[in-house]
């Protein structure tokens, strides 16, 4: 039914009296998350929201996600969505005059994914072989990898790597009663890495 009714809304912003007509303004729409792009974002624009999809299609708008944004280039000013944040940066000289438009993977997103590396190393997961949580882990990263891989992910891959070798150590070491070590000849992480680990 909500599917239906999004379709609606969709047909009526993009009509003869819709703001793509009036305001010259483009809705982006990902199942019920969307954005409208438009030059100036005035009430009218945000009255045709509240009316159409709250009053007409008795649709709840998320108040805590729905926001307007004036100037994007504006610091600290950005966009999350589906995921991704979407803001002007500075070079990687700082210079004011020089901002670029960065995407990369939202806080938001970021800690999701950390929670979701937690779940597999649970303390509950002990007795769960090893190749096993590995490969799980592997999943995740890879999947993470291919619908982040738009933009500028590296300083999250980084972060992500990090997070996930350090909980697959401490992982390791409660594994058994005997507090578990690399070989001599290697470090941890290669240790781990040797066992198939992704690395982005």
């Amino acid at each position: 039914m909500q599917s239906v009714s999004l379709r609606s809304a969709d047909s009526a912003f993009n009509g003869s009296k819709g703001p793509a007509n009036w305001a010259n303004a483009r809705l982006v729409r990902y199942a019920d998350d969307f954005v409208i792009l438009a030059r100036y974002v005035g009430e009218r624009v945000e009255r045709w929201v509240e009316e159409k999809i709250e009053g007409r299609l008795g649709l709840k708008l998320n108040r805590e996600k729905t926001r307007v944004i004036s100037n994007l280039r504006a610091d600290g000013e950005r966009l999350d969505f589906l995921g991704y944040r979407i803001k002007y940066a500075h070079d990687q000289y700082g210079r004011e005059a020089k901002k670029y438009l960065r995407t990369e993977p939202s806080i938001k997103a970021q800690k999701a994914m950390r929670e979701k590396v937690r779940q597999t190393l649970d303390s509950k997961q002990s007795h769960t072989p090893l190749p096993e949580i590995i490969a799980r882990l592997n999943r995740q990263i890879t999947g993470w990898a291919n619908y982040f891989a738009h933009g500028y992910p590296r300083q999250a891959n980084r972060d992500l790597n990090s997070y996930v070798r350090v909980k697959l150590t401490k992982h390791l070491k409660r594994r058994s009663q005997r507090a578990w070590k690399p070989a001599k000849d290697q470090s941890a992480y290669e240790h781990l890495n040797r066992m198939g680990l992704i690395q982005l």
